[in-house]
């Protein structure tokens, strides 16, 4: 049997979604304490044909003094990527790792540069460990099915 040779390649990176809430403007402009923010990221995954991904993160950013929300941002960026010729846990990787790792400087030059139109100081979205994520989640996996294996 020939190994055909891996393919990585992005088709195409866009921005899928956008949505920025100003719920108590103007008058959080006039807060002088800076607000709690809080982010979270998430990544979605869509197979378009064989060998083709859709792959989203969307990265939700929460500003609050106090219980008032100061702003809420969502952006959600999408990649086409194709990935071809990998094994079934190499390809679980690119997509869990590589692509949300490709994808993530767009999510946060979007999320920085729409706050900053919004009149508020830019939140820069941290550099995020989507490996040892994933291999988190992967050591969870095996946890979960060890435990339940009816024993003999």
């Amino acid at each position: 049997m020939s190994e055909q040779q891996q393919v990585f390649n992005i088709d195409k990176i866009y921005l899928k979604d956008l949505s920025l809430e100003i719920p108590n403007a103007p008058q959080v402009f006039t807060e002088k304490d800076p607000p709690r923010v809080d982010i979270s990221l998430h990544n979605e995954v869509k197979q378009l044909d064989a060998g083709l991904y859709e792959v989203t993160l969307t990265a939700t950013v929460t500003a609050k003094h106090n219980e008032k929300t100061a702003f809420l941002i969502e952006a959600a960026h999408a990649g086409i990527f194709q990935i071809r010729n990998f094994a079934q846990e190499e390809l679980a990787a690119v997509i869990n790792v590589t692509c949300p790792r490709t994808l993530l400087p767009y999510a946060r030059e979007t999320v920085a540069n729409v706050l900053a139109r919004a009149g508020f100081p830019p939140v820069v979205l941290p550099h995020v460990g989507f490996e040892s994520i994933y291999q988190q989640r992967l050591q969870e996996q095996q946890q979960a099915q060890a435990g339940a294996v009816p024993a003999a």
